[in-house]
């Protein structure tokens, strides 16, 4: 991966690190309770495969059953979601480029795995709550 491509796939992993699939419990008819990851989170991810740079930090924020972008930067879109058990899904779309992560976050702290559309690199993420 090129070092153009390498800041936009971590930034897009930062953020997708925060969110996760809520579609089982809508399919089951349960909506996700609101409020249960609410706030600011600190997400670190380390790469562990693949030529994308070592580690990052970001933050991402959670609404609801929703996952934000925490900083004002229109480089990279995310898409994601929370489930009810905390059960964590995230697309993060920079250009023609996306990164996909999955995990799950209890009480103030979560963990999981993420991967790079073409498979060009993956690792594993940490999340801690801040507010």
């Amino acid at each position: 991966m090129n070092n153009v491509v390498r800041p936009m796939v971590f930034a897009m992993l930062a953020a997708l690190l925060a969110a996760a699939p809520a579609a089982s419990h809508a399919a089951q008819g349960a909506a996700a309770p609101r409020g249960n990851f609410d706030g600011l989170w600190s997400v670190s991810i380390t790469t562990l495969q693949g030529s994308c740079d070592p580690s990052y930090r970001y933050p991402a924020r959670i609404i609801g059953s929703k996952v934000l972008q925490a900083a004002d930067d229109n480089s990279y879109q995310l898409y994601g979601a929370i489930g009810r058990t905390g059960s964590i899904r995230v697309i993060v779309v920079r250009g023609s480029q996306w990164a996909d992560g999955r995990g799950r976050l209890s009480g103030n702290s979560g963990q999981g795995q993420w991967r790079t559309s073409g498979g060009e690199c993956s690792g594993s993420w940490t999340a801690v709550r801040r507010g």
